[in-house]
């Protein structure tokens, strides 16, 4: 009795567009309330219908079709695993991401939108971000690669893998779009802002080690003793000099790292496809090579004495030789020795220490790096050639490579 007179207070007080909003509130009630039962959360159907269907409601309203089309809108997002297309373009975090890193104008909203989703998150390859990380991927390794082995020609391959590890590795990628403000949705839907990274998330237990993408299967990825060579490189390694691992099950979540990384390298790929080489040459220039990066702190000499005897006789020079340049202290407690390794006349490096061995084995690692780092003047790439008004190509030079013990 009490809830009838309430409902004709209601009718009577109110005014004709708020008793139109309180029905329409109730239709979308009671629907919503019959279909959860029945009805699949993803399928078409929609409780709004029932509501059209009602001739009781004011369908002039603007503020009633306004929330008709508000919940329609909201219903039929979520049957996608992703977002819409025409939803980028709504997006102020993607209008934002795209002004803060200065991308071309002709990179388009959607596209942009497109490299933020995994294809842990939508399967579909026309809207997920694989095949334009798969472009970005190669791109970032031949721009890095050349970049070394034309600015330092003499690097031992270990050391030309963990400089490109340091330059486009996942953890360097992943770094980079967390400056760049990309965050990271909960959980990926078709509800979800355009402007968010988009992945499935790893199970909790989940082994990471078997989590990571790559391709073919992984002859020698349990070895404990891997050793990154030339012939390896050919068959069994990544880029990195790694062990090729086998790629994810259909459905398998990914860690934030990779998600990251595979958005980073699919921006790439979209600038390369829409602006062209010049754009994307550009980008990586400002956003990688920009990266400050100390390669003579990457050498890791096991024996440097030994292998620069080696380098010596290879490259018919005389043979090294030890010798004392100063010293103090020989006596106390804290003595302090230089030594320099010496080819004849020509002092190829020298190193202090405590001891006459240290001091020897620092100078024999300061000639090795001083051989290694070498870097000729006017440096040219073989991608400069594809720049309009480029000089004739000059031959790079080509070392003989690392003395391998």
């Amino acid at each position: 009795m009490k809830r009838l007179q309430l409902q004709r207070w209601s009718s009577t007080v109110l005014s004709p567009r708020a008793r139109t909003s309180n029905k329409l509130h109730q239709h979308l009630y009671s629907a919503s309330l019959r279909h959860q039962s029945t009805v699949a959360p993803l399928q078409t159907e929609s409780p709004t219908q029932n509501v059209i269907e009602d001739a009781s409601l004011d369908l002039e309203d603007p503020e009633l079709k306004l929330r008709l089309d508000s919940v329609h809108k909201r219903k039929s997002q979520l049957k996608y695993p992703s977002p819409p297309v025409n939803a980028a373009a709504e997006s102020a975090k993607l209008a934002a991401l795209h002004a803060r890193l200065y991308l071309p104008s002709r990179l388009p909203l959607e596209t942009l939108a497109r490299t933020l989703v995994d294809v842990s998150a939508d399967p579909n390859a026309d809207f997920n971000n694989e095949s334009l990380a798969t472009l970005g991927h190669d791109l970032l390794t031949y721009y890095t690669s050349e970049h070394l082995l034309a600015t330092y020609p003499r690097l031992p391959l270990t050391v030309i893998f963990a400089a490109m590890y340091a330059y486009v590795g996942p953890k360097t990628l992943a770094a980079m779009s967390k400056e760049w403000g990309v965050d990271v949705a909960s959980l990926p839907g078709g509800e979800v802002d355009p402007g968010f990274l988009q992945f499935k998330r790893v199970e909790p237990g989940t082994d990471l080690s078997k989590a990571t993408k790559g391709k073919g299967p992984r002859p020698y990825a349990e070895a404990k003793n891997w050793r990154k060579t030339v012939t390896s490189k050919i068959f069994y390694d990544d880029e990195f000099g790694d062990p090729i691992k086998g790629s994810n099950e259909a459905g398998a979540g990914v860690p934030d790292e990779l998600a990251r990384a595979t958005a980073v390298r699919a921006l790439m790929g979209a600038i390369y496809l829409h602006s062209g080489r010049p754009a994307a040459k550009l980008f990586f220039q400002q956003h990688v090579l920009s990266r400050s990066l100390n390669i003579s702190q990457l050498f890791n000499f096991s024996q440097p004495a030994r292998d620069l005897t080696r380098l010596c006789a290879r490259e018919n020079f005389e043979k090294p030789v030890a010798k004392i340049i100063s010293e103090t202290g020989r006596l106390s407690r804290h003595p302090v020795f230089v030594v320099g390794i010496f080819s004849g006349q020509d002092k190829l490096g020298e190193g202090a220490g405590a001891s006459l061995l240290e001091a020897r084995e620092r100078a024999a690692l300061a000639a090795l790096k001083g051989w290694y780092l070498y870097s000729p003047l006017n440096v040219r790439v073989p991608s400069s050639m594809e720049e309009e008004g480029a000089a004739p190509w000059k031959p790079a030079y080509v070392d003989l490579g690392e003395v391998i013990s």
